[in-house]
């Protein structure tokens, strides 16, 4: 098995319990913004280890880093955290299973981003499997609380909150493969790991300042939930030093395709660890979309 697939499969095992570990942050102990802030400033010092580790282990010394690294860098970093911000914000109006799918469609946005962005088209199947996807998440739109016309039911927060944090984990992807790739260097590992320290850090900076602006106090509750949030930086060290890996040897739209054994994990946490109910509809709609996902990608 080719080495980007364990490292996406790796991924998306430590993001499932990255993000099972931020619902119980984001329960009432912090804020959307504070979880997301805990995520970052306990990864970083848990990148530093790593990077301390892989060039000593590997018999190599640190890689030159290319100019264009700390562009592509800022530009999925920020788009990082925006879509864990509202990933964070879907898990308050949906369950678990269904917050993570309604993210998930980070696969269709990245390839609608990589046509505007890149200029990579798509074929008539490609295409197909985006409207398959559309489908998916329409059904997985209604909600209960929620009445009226389709476009109603389009607004509600938790649509918006999904499809944002698609659409932003989307940005990410490309950026981080644009980044690991600037980074002067053959070992796709070696590369995942600068990357994930100078990403991490700066997320963990750029936080801090605006929690300090907007959210005074936070910072000292996410110290005090440290107790948790130390395992959350762990898991998510882990999770995004895989992710770096993918996007160094594949392209971002395959790396997220695969990513989608996420929905599995993610079902069966919401079942067996929170208790939470799927409905049917629900699960029909996680099913159509993941029908878009693998369509996407046999044909990329």
């Amino acid at each position: 098995m080719d080495l980007w697939i364990l490292a996406t499969l790796s991924a998306a095992t430590f993001q499932t319990v990255r993000f099972m570990l931020q619902k119980v942050l984001a329960g009432g102990r912090l804020s959307a913004v504070g979880s997301t802030f805990a995520r970052f400033a306990y990864a970083s010092p848990a990148g530093l280890v790593v990077l301390g580790l892989v060039p000593w282990t590997r018999g190599q010394a640190l890689p030159q880093i290319m100019p264009a690294f700390w562009g592509w860098a800022l530009f999925g970093g920020l788009g990082q955290i925006l879509a864990t911000v509202f990933v964070v914000m879907t898990f308050r109006t949906r369950n678990f299973a269904v917050g993570i799918t309604l993210k998930k469609t980070e696969v269709i946005l990245t390839a609608l981003l990589g046509l505007v962005v890149l200029g990579e088209a798509l074929s008539l199947a490609g295409w197909l499997g985006i409207c398959v996807g559309l489908a998916g998440v329409l059904m997985l739109s209604g909600t209960p609380e929620i009445e009226g016309n389709l476009l109603r039911q389009l607004r509600s927060p938790a649509v918006l909150y999904g499809l944002g944090s698609g659409l932003f984990f989307a940005v990410a992807g490309v950026g981080y493969r644009a980044a690991t790739l600037s980074v002067a260097s053959d070992d796709p590992i070696l590369r995942a790991a600068v990357a994930l320290v100078w990403v991490t850090t700066g997320q963990a900076l750029i936080m801090a300042a605006w929690l300090a602006w907007r959210e005074p106090g936070e910072i000292g509750r996410v110290w005090q939930a440290r107790g948790t949030a130390a395992w959350l930086g762990v898991t998510s060290a882990a999770g995004s030093l895989s992710w770096f890996t993918a996007f160094t040897l594949q392209t971002a739209a395959y790396v997220y395709a695969v990513g989608q054994v996420e929905l599995i994990l993610s079902l069966a946490a919401s079942v067996l660890w929170f208790r939470e109910k799927v409905s049917t509809r629900e699960l029909l709609g996680i099913a159509v979309l993941t029908v878009s996902v693998v369509t996407l990608a046999l044909v990329a």
